[in-house]
């Protein structure tokens, strides 16, 4: 049951409907109070319409005082210029992100007059090089195939899907919009590592299925493994691949703990834990302990599933380790069918905020190490890379694929979608919008159906975007994108192509003995042990 303080967000509302009625009772002794009973009356009907509306979340959790929100939205533009000066508790990015996800979402328009937003001239800006020639895409349903030669039933995937978001983190109507949304879109939405619910089956969209260190839905009653358990959630149509998370942007290298208090009949059904215990994440596996076992574990994975996609995700950390696993997947023959890079940047959940600003490589530089890893050890043509880390636009999923990724994930972006508003609320359960919250009044005002309207909205007017940013190039596939189509300011006057920034290295140049060590590539290659974690005496 909602605590009594749940309730005060309605006093807004119940204050105007007691005012109506003193005001209608005040009638039988004075005229004069027509006009307050009028103004009352009309602001006790604009909250019953609050409360019954389906497309404002805001609205449904805040009646009559939402209202605010709108209005300081309605005067955005002539106090912009003010907020980017003065307000140092929230990024440009993040208001201009959550603005372009929320007209796209809507299907509002999302042109800008004026020229760009972006301070050109600082260090880091990029821009993509467009062609004298440009191109009209009109089919924007790009996709890759994830699935090696060892995978039996490899899967089309789109460009942009829903990245890890565990049922727990996220509110049960939450994960039903993501979800209805991927299936009316044709993407995927990865469960995270809180396991499959009861909301991910009956949206019906197709499925990555996370598995952490916490093994939840496929545990056996120790914790552990549990293969009888992993096959039978895998044998599932709605799971399209395998994902073995090893550490995520937002705190790699942590474990986490849902507390019993929160832990409620559905979230032990999915996670596969008894009620009335503390829900333990481990920072590390137990069912692997060295780069070859890792890998015959993934091969283990891939045979359980019947031969669906199975892959890993990880923020990069020590860059022998993942050259570790790379020289194990040599070693055994066993090779992932894709590797998810995560970025520090990344992430929707909360962490502690050394991990968050201080510890994991940015998406960027990671995908770049594990793209030019793979090339060096002639791996890259048998395995898929996704990149997830603050790709929001068009133009974010452009530039990773220039710089190696297959496709990508995105976490903020969908959440926008479904209304987030990055209040920051969502450890203390009280998520304004009923987004990352299990209060049941709360997560009421989050209507899945018009929400899964702007999921799927949203993936198609961003795919649309990428069409036209593709053509604008003289590209006709996204997958053409290369690292000399991106130009990178490094500060005044000085300019870099993406392939000075970001090159791609010589495919196989690991694996010469002669071969060069290029940026210290080769100095970590021989460093590295595919035994064995841990650096060499």
């Amino acid at each position: 049951m909602p605590s009594f303080s749940e309730y005060g967000r309605f006093a807004t509302f119940a204050l105007m409907a007691l005012l109506a009625l003193v005001s209608l009772i005040g009638l039988f002794w004075t005229g004069w109070m027509l006009v307050p009973l009028a103004i009352f009356a009309v602001l006790t009907a604009l909250g019953v319409h609050d409360v019954t509306q389906r497309h404002h979340s805001i609205l449904r959790n805040y009646p009559v005082l939402g209202h605010m929100r709108f209005l300081f939205e309605g005067i955005r533009p002539e106090i912009r210029q003010y907020l980017i000066e003065s307000d140092q508790d929230e990024e440009p990015f993040s208001r201009d992100a959550r603005s372009l996800v929320y007209q796209r979402a809507k299907g509002a328009e999302d042109k800008r007059p004026f020229g760009t937003r972006m301070r050109v001239y600082d260090g880091g800006y990029s821009w993509v090089t467009h062609s004298v020639q440009p191109r009209h895409l009109t089919d924007t349903d790009f996709r890759t195939r994830i699935g090696g030669p060892d995978c039996a039933r490899p899967y089309d995937a789109s460009l942009y899907n829903i990245s890890a978001m565990s049922f727990g983190a996220l509110s049960a109507n939450a994960i039903l919009a993501l979800n209805s949304g991927a299936r009316q879109g044709g993407f995927a939405h990865d469960t995270g590592e809180g396991g499959i619910s009861r909301y991910h089956r009956e949206g019906g969209g197709d499925l990555i299925y996370e598995i952490g260190s916490g093994y939840f839905g496929c545990r056996d009653e120790n914790g552990g493994f549990s293969p009888e358990k992993f096959a039978e959630q895998a044998a599932d149509d709605q799971v399209r691949m395998i994902e073995l998370k090893l550490s995520q942007g937002a705190k790699p290298g942590h474990g986490g703990m849902l507390p019993a208090a929160k832990i409620s009949p559905e979230i032990a059904e999915a996670r596969g834990v008894p009620m009335g215990v503390d829900c333990v994440s481990p920072p590390a596996h137990s069912a692997f302990s060295t780069p070859l076992e890792m890998m015959r574990f993934l091969g283990r994975l891939r045979d359980l599933s019947g031969g669906k996609p199975v892959g890993f995700k990880l923020c990069i950390g020590h860059r022998r380790e993942f050259m570790c696993m790379v020289k194990a997947m040599l070693e055994t023959g066993i090779v992932p069918d894709f590797i998810v890079v995560d970025g520090t940047e990344g992430g929707t959940g909360a962490a502690p905020l050394e991990f968050a600003n201080h510890i994991g490589m940015p998406m960027v530089e990671g995908l770049t190490f594990v793209h030019n890893t793979l090339r060096g050890a002639g791996l890259r043509d048998r395995v898929k890379i996704g990149a997830a880390g603050k790709i929001v636009s068009a133009f974010d999923i452009a530039r990773a694929l220039a710089l190696g990724a297959d496709w990508c994930n995105s976490a903020r972006g969908y959440m926008f979608a479904i209304g987030c508003i990055q209040a920051q609320a969502c450890h203390t359960n009280h998520c304004p919008v009923g987004v990352a919250t299990q209060e049941p009044l709360r997560q009421r005002a989050l209507d899945p159906v018009d929400k899964a309207l702007r999921v799927a909205r949203f993936h198609r007017n961003t795919m649309q975007a990428l069409g036209e940013m593709t053509g604008a190039a003289g590209l006709s596939n996204p997958g053409d994108f290369l690292p000399r189509h991106l130009m990178i300011r490094q500060s005044d006057a000085q300019m870099v192509t993406g392939d000075e920034a970001f090159p791609y290295l010589p495919s196989g140049f690991l694996l010469a003995d002669d071969g060069p060590d290029i940026d210290g590539y080769r100095t970590r290659w021989n460093r590295a042990d595919a035994r064995d974690f841990a650096p060499p005496d």
